[in-house]
Parts: C-alpha cells; structure tokens; sequence
C-alpha cells in the first residue's frame, strides 16, 4: 500500500469517525472500516433470518386458530414478519452481500437466528406468550435501532417497530382474553407464560461482560445501549402488564432494589441459550429442514421469475430496436423528400 493510500484512507477514517460522533449517519456509498461493514453484514442478516425463522412457530397455529378472527390476525402477523425479512435483507445488500448468500447461509446452518425460534408452540397460548413477550423483547431491543447509525438499517427499523408494537398488543390480547376464561385457560396460559419468560430475557444476548461484539457496536452507534440496559428496561415494562392479566412471572426473586435502582432476579441460566447456539435445541433441525424445503420448493418461481424479466427485457430491447429503425427510416424519407422538393 502506497503512502497515498495509506492518507486518502486516513482521511476517510477521519470523515467516518466524524459522522459517527455528530450522531448522523453513513450511507451505501459512503466509506466504512471493513470491520463496520462485517459488523452490519452479520447483524442485519440474522435480524432478516430471524425474521423468516420465526414465521414457522406461529405459521403452524394459522389452521388451528380457534376463530376466524384469530386466523385472519394470525395470518396477518406472519405476512408483517415475512415483509420485516423482506426489508432487512434489501438493507443488507446495499452492504455488498447478496441475498443467495445470505439464503444460503441460513439454509446451510452457518448462519445464526434468533434462539427463541427453536423453541416448540404446543398450545394457542404460546401464540399469546410469543405475541407478549417475544415481540415485546423485540420492540424494546429495536426501537433504539431505529437510530442505527447505518442508514438504510435505521429506516428499515422504523417501519419493523411499527408492526411490532400491533403484534405485541395482539399477544396481551390473547393471554388478557384467556386470563379472564376457564380455569383450564389460565392454567395454559401462566404455562405459556413460564416457559418463554426466561428464553425472552435471553433475547437480548449474553451479559455486558460476555458478549463480544456489544461494545464497539456501541461506539459506532449501531447500537444505542447495553444487552444488560436493555433486558433491564424490558423486565421494568413487563411487571405492570403481568400484573394487569394475572399472570405471575416466573422468578420468585424478581424485585425492585431500589439502593441500586436495578430490578434484581435471579440468575439467568444459559445453558439452554448456548445449547441452541450450538444446534442442539428441541427445534433447531426441524426449523432449518423447513426452510431449506421451502426454498428448494420455491426454484420454479425464482426460475419463472428470471425467465419472464430475461423475455421483458428482451421485448424493451427489441421494441426500443424497431422504435430507433423507424426513427431512422422517418429521417431518411425526410431528407430525400426535401432532396426531390429542391
């Protein structure tokens, strides 16, 4: 690398940190340390597989909804999760990836999702559970991405938190309407409640002092606060609304300390977060096997797709041909009209 080199990129550093500390953003175009682009690459494509993995758990319950309401509001949930995944992958590419690879990363089990999704549905009540506390953790963790500091990542957040914040309503709904039902409904329910409640808290990724990458994607502000912050204010936002459906949560540690201004519980156990990480969850084979179905399943409408741009190309390209031959042939009648008049 010549010394040119080395200052032109010592002042693109320079201008990148500049943008960084005024708190405003980097564009596509805009230069990016290799490692910034790494960074997004890996967070918004799992963000996307999240997205798309997690259709699976709540798509399965669709026939099974109880009511046609419930069917028609299901559906609609997962049709907003396959447009989140649809959003975050187009941000992803404008970061020089391209949507096959990020398929095929996710379908060949090399790239990572969120672990909550391997997690089995065996009654409606997980649909309520999901809704409240999965799509809960969801919006707590990404509205301050809606402040990313890579543009089209923060633009695409502002739609996602949107449709979120529905589907975290429909949960509490859905727990609130079996709450208030039979004794066989509140017992599903607290169920429910008590086997996604610590997965949720898990959401947010391993303590501030075991995860990796929290800290510099902090001081680029791709992220605004810490794992830690963030399941903080999540458990804050939870105990009023447990206490609003009847539900209890399930540590029977969970106070205030007010000496420390901090929600105390108990020691979150992270042998099931790590066990899925590693592939090793009750659904993380099924999950996959089903998308990578899915995506062998769907080639003939990628191919029919190809086919008809390649042919609307093909017809432009010959229409814009024949439009320019007449063109010509009009000019050409033109000039020998006004040779003969002369």
């Amino acid at each position: 690398m010549t010394t040119e080199m080395l200052i032109d990129e010592a002042d693109a550093q320079a201008a990148f940190d500049a943008i960084i500390e005024a708190d405003s953003r980097i564009e596509p175009r805009d230069w990016m340390p290799a490692a910034y682009r790494k960074t997004l690459i890996r967070q918004i494509s799992q963000h996307a597989h999240s997205e798309i993995i997690g259709m699976q758990p709540e798509g399965n319950w669709i026939t099974r909804a109880p009511s046609l309401k419930r069917k028609a509001i299901l559906m609609a949930k997962v049709q907003d999760e396959a447009g989140h995944g649809l959003y975050l992958y187009s941000a992803a590419q404008t970061l020089g990836i391209t949507r096959d690879e990020m398929t095929e990363q996710l379908i060949e089990g090399r790239a990572r999702y969120s672990s909550i999704f391997n997690s089995p549905t065996p009654t409606w009540a997980d649909m309520g559970a999901i809704g409240w506390l999965v799509d809960g953790a969801a919006i707590c963790n990404q509205v301050p991405l809606c402040r990313a500091s890579y543009g089209p990542y923060g633009r695409a957040m502002v739609r996602i938190c949107k449709e979120e914040s529905f589907h975290q309503r429909q949960g509490f709904e859905i727990l609130l309407t079996l709450m208030q039902g039979s004794p066989a409904q509140r017992e599903m329910a607290q169920d429910a409640v008590d086997r996604w409640y610590w997965p949720s808290l898990m959401m947010f990724g391993p303590p501030d002092d075991e995860s990796p990458n929290s800290a510099q994607s902090m001081a680029w502000k791709i992220k605004r606060f810490s794992n830690d912050d963030l399941r903080q204010r999540f458990i804050g936002m939870l105990v009023p609304q447990a206490e609003v459906l009847g539900v209890t949560l399930p540590d029977p540690e969970l106070r205030w300390d007010a000496a420390a201004q901090r929600w105390h519980t108990s020691e979150i156990d992270w042998t099931e977060f790590h066990e899925v990480l590693a592939g090793r969850g009750p659904m993380n084979v099924e999950r996959i096997r089903n998308r990578r179905n899915a995506h062998e399943d769907g080639a003939w409408v990628r191919e029919a797709a190809t086919e008809y741009a390649r042919k609307q190309a093909e017809r432009e390209a010959a229409w814009s041909l024949s439009s320019e031959t007449r063109s010509l042939s009009s000019e050409t009648r033109s000039l020998s009209l006004s040779k003969g008049a002369a």
